[in-house]
């Protein structure tokens, strides 16, 4: 019967999804979603769950509804294992492997905004006010300006170098 999942080896599948901890959420995302799709059970996240059969239903509905229903326990089993207990208890749990990334994602979109504003705080505030040298608060002023690119802020680098130059001293 074409689409309804075989049997897995897990013993053939070597897991590089990283334990999400907090500052790795954008590479821990494209990672549990690559290791699902190459064991082939991330049925459950592509697709709405099947109604549950009934005594009406034909062999091809219930064969839908137990592949879903096995990709789905699979897929939350593999997420929970990759989640560091400290954020695992802060995020609601699902039986639901789309509805738990749902709350993943939750989570991390409010603090990556968060950061990004800590971020936008510190370069605005940031002026060359100690004896450790031009070089050395351009670099800091660069760097700050490259980790807001990860959550998506971005600084074009002509005005970094405008407000680089008006933070220096007259």
């Amino acid at each position: 019967m074409a689409g309804v999942l075989q049997p897995v080896n897990f013993s053939e599948f070597k897991s590089d999804v990283p334990i999400l901890n907090g500052e790795n959420y954008k590479v821990w995302k494209e990672s549990i979603l690559l290791q699902l799709g190459c064991m082939d059970i991330d049925y459950a996240i592509r697709k709405d769950e099947p109604p549950a059969p009934t005594d009406m239903s034909i062999a091809i509905e219930i064969a839908l509804y137990e592949q879903w229903e096995r990709s789905n326990h699979l897929s939350v089993m593999l997420i929970r294992t990759k989640v560091s207990p400290n954020i695992r208890g802060s995020v609601t749990q699902h039986s639901n492997a789309k509805a738990l990334l749902e709350a993943i994602d939750a989570q991390f979109e409010t603090s990556e905004k968060a950061h990004a504003m800590t971020l936008i705080m510190k370069f605005s505030s940031l002026k060359l006010t100690s004896v450790r040298g031009v070089r050395e608060h351009i670099m800091k002023m660069r760097d700050i300006a490259a980790q807001l690119k990860n959550p998506e802020v971005e600084i074009s680098e002509s005005f970094l170098v405008y407000y680089i130059l008006n933070t220096l001293p007259q």
